[in-house]
């Protein structure tokens, strides 16, 4: 198999690197020997491209993949700082992003870090792949989906995703934001099916801000449409009226095939589990959802099995507090299922416990925690990584239907909560309060393999 890993779309700033190149090179490995004395390049890295193609005699690597982004990246550089980025390897010229995962902010590359234990566990360290996106994919290439991530998660089997966002990119043109790269490149692999678990593990029922007879025992799982609906519709924009005022606009638009192919997914899912499948719309009010719910009916006669309700959203947010446990399969479009879904987080006691699997038709699929990149964090070893480990456990199940990992994952973290370890955001009275990395460790070494 071969995993793409994002750890560092939480996003990031290589600012640390220096102000100019100046330095010396030694010797490469594999008998590659060159010297630059002194060398000193200007702010445009176009020239330290030029040069260093001249030396090693590669001068059409870069005609085809723009030296991975160095080219237009702009930025001065330590020159030493950049051999540790680069490897020769097949006459090529490449960045190795592994390094960058530790020139970052936000909790992206602690919490991967945790889950690439657990794959190293399982002898997989020569199946990953780094990869930028979001606010790290602009800083190196201006892009928050640069051309060359994209074309490794097109060519992965499966992609372990860490977190999107920080605010200091909250200034940025809306298309150079780093939640555009998480849009795109869900739309680019077509990934439409998202499916997100809330499970209230035993040992965590006290975490939750709720009783624990309402939440003791939940399993919920909602699978939200996510490629569709008023994220990606159009028109979409902000504009001047015809009275000269500002107008923003977004369009709520789904297709009877985009309702259909996920209503599928859903009642799969639903005979999969209790057989029950509640579909929260807008019905009344909103037309796109009033075929939503015309087109889940349809397709549900092809599940006998399986009891179908309806359900608008504003009550569906509010039976979700009242009694959680009534719901087995819930399926909602994008915008409400991503509400939705963040509520059910906190019903576990916090979002730090949420996997999700984004899928395509062919269940490949990206995975990711449901909790954002916590920038207020990064750094302090606070960070909760068991959403990413579940998420990676999912990984295991839906794309390589390998239910033993995901088994012995689950397992592990099961017997790390029963022995009384926990980070900040679900510690309570009588339990070891440990850290990401601690956590990271916790897990591994409880791992049957």
């Amino acid at each position: 198999c071969n995993i793409l890993l994002f750890d560092e779309v939480f996003d990031s700033s290589l600012d640390g690197f220096g102000d100019f190149v100046s330095t010396t090179i030694g010797e490469f490995k594999n008998d590659k020997f060159f010297k630059l004395n002194e060398v000193q390049f200007p702010h445009s890295l176009g020239i330290f491209y030029t040069a260093i193609t001249q030396f090693l005699g590669f001068e059409n690597y870069g005609d085809e993949y723009k030296v991975m982004g160095l080219a237009s990246y702009g930025k001065p550089i330590y020159f030493d700082d950049l051999l540790k980025v680069v490897n020769i390897e097949k006459n090529l010229f490449k960045l190795n992003l592994n390094y960058f995962k530790h020139h970052t902010d936000g909790i992206g590359p602690e919490i991967i870090k945790q889950a690439v234990k657990v794959l190293e566990a399982f002898n997989l360290s020569d199946a990953i792949e780094y990869g930028s996106i979001g606010g790290a994919g602009y800083e190196l290439f201006n892009d928050p989906l640069p051309e060359v991530t994209l074309k490794l998660a097109l060519e992965a089997d499966a992609v372990l995703l860490g977190a999107v966002g920080d605010w200091k990119y909250d200034t940025l043109p809306r298309d150079m934001r780093p939640e555009r790269g998480l849009l795109r490149i869900r739309q680019e692999l077509n990934l439409f099916a998202n499916l997100r678990p809330a499970i209230m593990f035993p040992e965590l029922v006290h975490a939750s801000s709720l009783k624990a007879e309402v939440v003791s025992g939940l399993d919920i799982l909602i699978v939200r449409e996510l490629t569709g609906d008023i994220y990606f519709g159009q028109p979409r924009g902000i504009s001047i009226n015809d009275k000269g005022e500002q107008e923003g606009l977004n369009t709520m638009r789904y297709t009877e095939s985009e309702i259909r192919r996920i209503a599928h997914v859903a009642f799969k899912t639903a005979e999969k589990r209790a057989k029950k499948l509640c579909s929260v719309d807008k019905a009344n009010v909103l037309e796109a959802t009033e075929l939503w719910r015309k087109v889940v009916t349809e397709t549900s006669v092809h599940y006998p099995s399986v009891e179908l309700t309806h359900m608008y959203v504003d009550n569906a947010a509010m039976q979700l507090v009242r009694d959680p446990k009534q719901f087995d399969v819930i399926v909602t479009g994008n915008i409400f299922g991503d509400i939705l879904s963040d509520q059910a987080s906190m019903l576990t006691g916090s979002i730090g416990m949420l996997p999700s699997a984004s899928l395509d038709e062919s269940n490949k699929g990206m995975y990711e925690p449901s909790h954002g990149s916590a920038p207020d964090i990064a750094g302090k070893n606070k960070a909760n990584p068991i959403a990413t480990i579940l998420s990676l456990a999912m990984m295991f199940k839906y794309t390589f239907n390998d239910l033993e990992k995901f088994t012995i994952i689950e397992d592990a973290v099961k017997q790390v909560l029963k022995d009384n370890y926990r980070t900040q955001d679900i510690a309570s009275e009588n339990t070891t309060i440990i850290g990401c990395e601690e956590m990271g460790n916790a897990i591994t070494e409880r791992l049957r393999v």
